[in-house]
């Protein structure tokens, strides 16, 4: 179990729809490896592609935050299929650090996904899990909390993405 670099903003694979997961056998240690990356990056949430593989996969963890229910989660092949409801919510983003954004989503939603085994789940889920998977769900298709905000936010922002941009490209090429 090895922590992983989390690439950032810049880098093509987190403008890119993922691959599904195919082969649920050797998932293991690619899972080890992103929770790992996720506690020492401080994160709640991490997506494949986060640290530079193309999978549709995913991995949560709000037991810090929120003390009921199961909070330790592992998504493959995601498809949110309803939403209902209204919420806003200060968020970050391992992949554009130093950035957060008041973003609005759906509060409730219901999701179609496999577990590590390749086990086919139908679930609902709300409160800080359901952001938290919908902004999981957007890496996986390409989307970063960004693409959330209006175009006048994104446009104040031009420098800070500029700098995240130039840094992530330099420690690509170096």
């Amino acid at each position: 179990m090895t922590a992983k670099e989390v690439i950032h903003y810049g880098r093509t694979l987190l403008r890119k729809k993922c691959e599904p997961v195919t082969d649920f056998g050797d998932l293991d240690s690619l899972i080890n490896d992103m929770f790992d990356t996720m506690y020492e990056e401080n994160g709640i949430g991490l997506a494949a592609n986060q640290i530079n593989v193309d999978l549709q996969l995913f991995v949560v963890d709000i037991s810090d935050i929120e003390e009921e229910g199961e909070s330790i989660h592992v998504f493959a092949n995601p498809k949110i299929i309803s939403s209902e409801g209204e919420s806003w919510l200060n968020e970050g983003c391992l992949s554009v650090p130093n950035i957060r954004l008041d973003v609005k989503r759906p509060s409730i939603i219901h999701m179609e996904y496999q577990d590590r085994t390749g086990k086919k789940f139908t679930e609902k889920f709300d409160g800080l899990l359901a952001t938290v998977i919908q902004h999981e769900v957007d890496h996986l298709n390409g989307n970063l909390i960004i693409d959330r905000v209006p175009k006048v936010d994104k446009i104040g922002l031009k420098k800070e993405l500029n700098s995240i941009k130039e840094a992530s490209l330099d420690k690509m090429s170096s």
